[in-house]
């Protein structure tokens, strides 16, 4: 039997980068490290210029506030969450913002345009950061 952490929730989502580049980026994450770690939230975002692939993990409030400040974020464009459900622990509990920048197992730029995560199932899509978060511990951190 799994025993689920009060309010603890995984949210990912995806969305198009607007202007993306290196400064655009590290702002970004200097944003959300600094938010997060005032917030109690942990996670990891998958990018390159044609796509954000960001998981959020923590209390329910607070990665739902995120999410609100995120989709009103000019930086991001198209927004769509990809999976929200209650979770047992945290992927990523030693960083409040992983960067993987391209370094994972996602799809591919075609892939991407042709629909893959409009096909991707919630289990596809939490793959991808569980896959991650086993690289990292695994000592290949980014």
């Amino acid at each position: 039997m799994v025993i689920l952490i009060a309010d603890l929730i995984r949210l990912i989502y995806c969305s198009q980068p607007f202007g993306y580049d290196l400064p655009t980026l590290s702002g970004i994450l200097l944003d959300a490290r600094n938010r997060n770690t005032q917030d109690g939230i942990t996670g990891a975002l998958v990018c390159r210029h044609d796509i954000y692939l960001q998981m959020l993990e923590g209390a329910e409030a607070s990665v739902n506030a995120a999410f609100e400040r995120i989709k009103r974020d000019d930086r991001h464009a198209n927004i769509k969450t990809l999976v929200s459900e209650q979770m047992p622990d945290r992927l990523f509990g030693a960083w409040a913002m992983l960067h993987d920048p391209e370094k994972s197992w996602i799809w591919s730029e075609a892939e991407i345009s042709q629909g893959a995560l409009d096909r991707a199932s919630s289990s596809d899509v939490t793959t991808v950061f569980a896959n991650l978060a086993a690289k990292v511990k695994g000592g290949d951190a980014t």
